[in-house]
C-alpha cells in the first residue's frame, strides 16, 4: 500500500480525536491535535511524484481541497486557543467540507488507479 494510506488513516484518529475533544470542551487536546491534521505528514517523494502525475490538470482543485483543510485546521488550533466553543466547530466543519470535497473527487478513482476495482 502506499504511504498515503497510512497518512490518512493517521488523519482519521486525529479528527477522531478532535470531534472527542471539541465534544467534551478540551482544548487543550484540541489546540494540540488540530496541528497533527494541518501539517500532516507528505508521502515520500517518488510516491508523491505518481500521486501528481495521476491528479495531472485536476491539481488545481486537489491543491484546494488541502489548502482549505490545512487553513481550516490552524483555525481550529486558534478558536481552541481561545476557547471559543462555537469557532471550533465552524472550523471543524470547515476540515470535514475539505476532506469530503477532497474525497468526493479523488477518493474513487484514486483507489481504482493504485489499488485496482474493488
Amino acid at each position: 500500500p502506499l504511504a498515503l494510506r497510512g497518512i490518512m488513516q493517521d488523519l482519521g484518529r486525529h479528527m477522531q480525536t478532535a470531534t472527542l475533544a471539541i465534544a467534551r470542551e478540551d482544548w487543550a487536546l484540541v489546540e494540540k491535535t488540530a496541528p497533527l491534521i494541518a501539517q500532516h505528514p507528505q508521502p515520500p517523494l517518488m510516491e508523491k511524484t505518481r500521486i501528481l502525475a495521476f491528479v495531472g490538470t485536476d491539481m488545481g482543485k486537489y491543491k484546494s481541497h488541502d489548502h482549505k483543510t490545512h487553513e481550516a485546521a490552524h483555525a481550529l488550533a486558534q478558536a481552541a486557543k481561545n476557547k471559543d466553543g462555537v469557532a471550533a466547530i465552524a472550523a471543524f466543519q470547515s476540515i470535514q467540507t475539505g476532506c469530503h470535497g477532497c474525497h468526493r473527487e479523488f477518493r474513487k478513482p484514486f483507489v481504482e488507479h493504485f489499488y485496482g476495482a474493488r
